[in-house]
């Protein structure tokens, strides 16, 4: 599946837009492909205002967030993959979201999981006791 982390972003975004608040984003500024102005990231982390009055050109997809912003008054553009993302929330309350670190996506695990099921493309059979396995 999908990561959620883009989809949760975008909707917490909506929602603390549409409640008149200041969406701010903090991202892991030494995440591959990140491009933030340097210098002004804190322990490798920045926290950036994505409200609509702050940025130009926001774009928000499941591979990343982009958009211009103005640093010291001097523009920049800024992208920030979905992996780079650790919280969105409210600056007026700290309403919105924490997300957990994400390892970088693999080549291999973009293949799919190995095949451990059944072959011949029949659902698996029930036998005596549901069980569940943990999927990582």
């Amino acid at each position: 599946m999908n990561s959620s982390r883009p989809y949760l972003v975008r909707a917490l975004y909506e929602w603390i837009v549409d409640n008149d608040c200041t969406p701010h984003l903090l991202v892991n500024a030494e995440y591959d492909g990140v491009r933030v102005p340097a210098g002004f990231a804190n322990d490798g982390q920045i926290v950036l205002n994505v409200s609509p009055s702050a940025v130009r050109n926001l774009h928000m997809d499941n591979e990343a967030v982009s958009f211009e912003g103005r640093f010291g008054g001097v523009p920049h553009a800024l992208f920030i993959p979905a992996g780079a993302m650790l919280a969105i929330y409210a600056r007026e309350n700290g309403q919105g979201m924490v997300f957990e670190l994400e390892p970088p996506v693999d080549e291999e695990d973009i293949d799919g999981p190995d095949d451990d099921g059944p072959s011949g493309g029949e659902p698996p059979r029930p036998s005596g006791r549901p069980s569940l396995k943990v999927v990582r």
